[in-house]
């Protein structure tokens, strides 16, 4: 797994360049990921900084690794790999964690107006963490201040993962 931030600082005060990996709020991170285990396990780092009312917006095509994506996530939260699945029949999964977790498919959602009909307005913020895959679906809708998650598949299981909204101080924890 390999970490890139964009773009570079320059401490001009002092004439140097800072680490690559601070960051301004709504910077954006980018990893590269070699298999399921390292996305899994950029999900987990990020699961670790999430706190109640933060809302996760996963992009990408299918297949790109979102739900894997999800389980690193969810086991920040305690719960197991194998409760994790693919939520696109139910839409909705909630798990009784603390703080509360729901995990929000939209794939199959094709109107705004369903978005109200499966309560989904009721899962985000709160108390609760919200992870939300095919968010482009909801998109102008959703938080400004959540977190944008891009995955993109780079061949079989190497995948191109960029994530934008964490606080400058969250950076150094992911």
């Amino acid at each position: 797994m390999k970490c890139y931030c964009s773009p570079r600082r320059y401490n001009y005060q002092r004439g140097e360049k800072r680490s690559s990996c601070e960051a301004k709020p709504k910077q954006t991170m980018k990893y590269i990921s070699k298999g399921p285990d390292e996305t899994k396990e950029i999900g987990f780092r990020l699961g670790r900084l999430l706190r109640p009312g933060d809302v996760v917006g996963l992009y990408g095509e299918l297949g790109s690794g979102k739900t894997t994506l999800v389980k690193g996530i969810a086991r920040a939260l305690g719960i197991e790999d194998k409760d994790i699945v693919s939520a696109s029949f139910t839409i909705i999964a909630d798990y009784n964690t603390t703080p509360p977790f729901s995990h929000i498919d939209l794939y199959r959602i094709e109107k705004d107006s369903e978005l109200d009909d499966i309560g989904f307005w009721d899962q985000i913020g709160s108390d609760s963490i919200s992870v939300i895959e095919w968010a482009e679906k909801a998109e102008g809708r959703l938080p400004e201040k959540m977190v944008k998650v891009r995955l993109k598949s780079l061949g079989e299981e190497m995948r191109e993962i960029t994530i934008e909204g964490r606080n400058e101080k969250d950076w150094d924890n992911l």
